[in-house]
């Protein structure tokens, strides 16, 4: 799990995945369909085939400019990874940025281990920027019965 990325969801992220993984095996990854512009921020998913809520992969593009993505389909924070995948890390190999890749480690798998997308049913807010943070302790707060009416109250002061 990466903790710049919050998850909301019912039933949890990682137990939606568990139970997709059950089906299919293989290395999974949330993902989530950004605007296009975006892609350079993320690893990209180049799917084969995507069926709405589960996409199976050919693999992973580590932040492709728009105009080279596979897919508008951002990896986010949530992966489910065989141990293979932990070998070629542990190999140190510097992808993208001069950086050891996790999306470079799971492509060197991909041969032999299957590898999925999986859309979740939530809402992932991304921590590592300001609003995202903020609106994260918004909607968390928001549905909380001892937080919900207070925090409308405080959101309606400044607005």
């Amino acid at each position: 799990m990466l903790p710049d990325d919050l998850m909301q969801a019912e039933p949890g992220c990682l137990r939606q995945m568990v139970e997709a993984y059950g089906q299919t095996g293989g290395n999974f990854v949330a993902v989530e369909e950004l605007a296009e512009e975006h892609t350079s921020r993320y690893g990209i998913l180049d799917a084969v085939e995507d069926d709405g809520r589960l996409a199976r992969a050919k693999g992973p593009v580590e932040k492709p400019a728009p105009a080279d993505a596979p897919s508008r389909l951002a990896i986010i924070g949530r992966y489910i990874l065989q141990p293979d995948v932990f070998e070629r890390l542990d190999k140190k190999v510097e992808g993208a940025g001069g950086e050891i890749q996790l999306t470079d480690a799971v492509a060197a798998t991909l041969g032999t281990i299957p590898f999925h997308g999986l859309r979740i049913d939530g809402k992932r807010f991304d921590c590592g920027a300001k609003l995202g943070f903020v609106e994260a302790n918004v909607a968390f707060a928001a549905e909380r019965d001892d937080l919900g009416g207070s925090i409308q109250e405080i959101l309606k002061s400044y607005v």
